[in-house]
């Protein structure tokens, strides 16, 4: 693997310790004892499926900041589709994830596949590292893995 194509350290530790909230909501969903121990000590913001929730509204917000980053790179019509593009996962979010709902999960969820669809294409494009969808596969799989066990009960 050539140099460019590996994902850089810092990237990497960085996007792993990204998921320890969604983590940890998994963690605490399936635990209700260790979800009553923590709750000693966090509020319920912090404890169960609606940390994934919140942080993952967050997150997929975050990520347009990235694609708008991406988009710098871009001339002429393609900067104006990349920067439009880039907005989408912030609109989604503040449009689509509107509670703690199963409906709103389920669109959080779909918000994080249609960013792989985008990280995808800006990669493409040449405007992401060659590095980037390899790293954002691995990370999008435990996101739709820990968003998807409140679906599942």
């Amino acid at each position: 693997m050539t140099d460019d194509a590996r994902i850089p350290r810092p990237a990497l530790i960085l996007g792993l310790a990204g998921l320890i909230p969604f983590l940890w909501s998994a963690v605490t969903f399936l635990s209700p004892g260790l979800a009553t121990s923590a709750g000693q000590w966090l509020s319920p913001m912090f404890i169960g499926d609606y940390v994934g929730l919140t942080y993952g509204a967050m997150i997929l917000a975050f990520m347009s900041g990235v694609l708008w980053g991406f988009a710098t790179k871009a001339e002429g019509r393609e900067a104006a589709i990349a920067y439009t593009l880039s907005v989408i996962p912030a609109l989604w979010t503040f449009v689509m994830v509107s509670d703690a709902s199963d409906t709103s999960r389920i669109f959080l969820a779909a918000g994080f596949v249609g960013l792989l669809l985008l990280d995808a294409m800006f990669q493409a494009w040449g405007l992401a590292p060659r590095w980037w969808l390899r790293l954002r596969v691995m990370l999008t799989v435990v996101v739709l893995a820990s968003l998807s066990l409140p679906l599942q009960a």
